[in-house]
């Protein structure tokens, strides 16, 4: 099957079809081991605020979310977390968290350029929203290599019933040429069966990425959130999502795709799936474990009792089941 030459209404049945194509997996696998071969890249999420000015109707840390136990770690505490982890073998840390303003871009410099000068064979990841661009290029003077943005919809239309009135698509697509323009190896990405999503809209999220030509695509199901509008919308679905990452393997095969947390949540063998289907980067939790149940975009989170050394572990073995290996790599995106 030759994904790339389909038209939008042929990409959009094989979205809507009944059972994931075995071919397509295969193809998809194919690629992956074509162009990074059996190799699994760990990257160490360090969750490091739960507090967000923004109050996306999907989000547990939505700003309306009065229940929400806010949060923020100290520098010395994100520093000690990538100590942590450069011991394990991590090679690159994902600083994540909710727009903060507490976290100014000097803050967030300084803290970038400390990762950089303690662990200088390290990659810094990330991913804290939507700024200006002089805010990305100072933190790209400061020494961090990449930054995650999730585009979440390329439908305007759709994007609106998903977000407050005050945030826009446009805006979040201009961070994103921003920041590869800057020199970013960028991420982008999006929720499988959000709310009111349709087959059309994920053909417009290929297309769009298509046009970006991201380092690395983020790709996991909508889980609901029991505080926030969405409750009561049903999660996005296993097969659409591991199809979906398929499909992006196929129209990206020299991507950087994560076995996401959220896909390990919906099935305990979510994540393996998912790197059957062309994922080849797994994202473990270094945050402390006291404040993991805290960072909750959505209900149900797994991994959020073990100890850093324990999930790694534990990941190895799940990893190497299916056929993979870990590395230990700064695991840059192979051009």
């Amino acid at each position: 099957m030759d994904v790339l030459a389909l038209t939008d209404g042929e990409l959009a049945e094989i979205i809507n079809a009944d059972r994931y194509d075995a071919e397509l997996r295969a193809q998809a696998d194919a690629l992956r081991r074509e162009h990074y071969g059996i190799d699994v890249y760990i990257r160490g999420l360090i969750e490091f605020t739960n507090v967000c000015k923004n109050d996306c109707l999907y989000c547990g840390i939505r700003r309306g979310n009065a229940s929400a136990e806010r949060y923020r770690l100290e520098s010395e505490d994100i520093l000690g977390c990538c100590e942590t982890g450069y011991r394990l073998g991590f090679r690159t840390f994902v600083l994540q968290g909710g727009e903060d303003p507490h976290y100014t871009d000097e803050i967030v410099c300084s803290l970038v350029s400390e990762i950089k000068r303690r662990f200088s064979d390290c990659a810094v990841t990330l991913s804290i929203g939507e700024k200006e661009r002089d805010s990305y290029a100072a933190y790209k003077a400061a020494g961090a290599d990449r930054y995650l943005l999730r585009h979440e919809t390329a439908s305007d239309e759709h994007y609106k019933r998903l977000h407050p009135k005050e945030m826009s698509l446009s805006h979040r697509k201009q961070c994103l040429f921003d920041l590869k323009e800057l020199g970013y190896q960028v991420g982008s990405g999006f929720m499988v069966g959000s709310p009111y999503q349709t087959a059309e809209n994920l053909v417009e999220d290929i297309r769009f990425l298509q046009q970006l030509k991201p380092d690395m695509i983020g790709v996991g199901p909508f889980i609901p959130h029991s505080e926030t509008p969405f409750a009561y919308f049903a999660g996005g679905g296993l097969e659409l999502t591991l199809r979906m990452l398929s499909i992006l393997r196929c129209f990206f095969p020299n991507a950087l795709i994560p076995a996401t947390t959220a896909l390990g949540t919906i099935h305990p063998r979510g994540r393996e799936m998912g790197l059957q289907s062309g994922a080849n980067v797994v994202m473990p939790n270094l945050s402390p474990v006291s404040k993991r149940k805290l960072y909750s975009l959505y209900d149900n989170k797994i991994c959020t009792g073990e100890e850093a050394a324990e999930c790694l572990k534990c990941l190895a073995g799940r990893v190497e089941s299916v056929g993979y290996k870990i590395v230990v790599s700064r695991g840059d995106v192979k051009k």
